[in-house]
């Protein structure tokens, strides 16, 4: 089955504080980050039944070499990419938020 992947509009804000704080550690490393958070969006896409469902209907992706997790549901033939969190969060915390996130 092929996966259409949207994006709600909260995570742009996500994507940019962790680039923002990576760029700000050395400069590049942000760029890194981006690269690697939409190369796992993009794996989530071709696969998303490959994640474990972590809290109710959503599921988490561990990026590598950063300590952040993507979280997404599936919908039809959709793929929702609902946040992008650091690791280290309260995991009660994050399953807060991506309730109060809109689609």
């Amino acid at each position: 089955m092929t996966y259409t992947l949207r994006f709600i509009p909260g995570i742009e804000r996500d994507v940019i504080n962790g680039y923002v704080w990576y760029e700000s550690k050395s400069v590049g490393l942000g760029e890194d980050f981006l690269r690697v958070f939409y190369a796992s969006a993009s794996e989530i896409q071709r696969n998303p039944l490959l994640y474990p469902t972590v809290y109710n209907k959503f599921r988490r992706r561990l990026i590598r070499r950063f300590p952040y997790a993507v979280y997404f549901t599936i919908e039809a033939d959709q793929v929702i990419v609902l946040g992008l969190f650091h690791c280290v969060r309260d995991p009660q915390a994050i399953n807060a938020e991506l309730e109060n996130r809109e689609k």
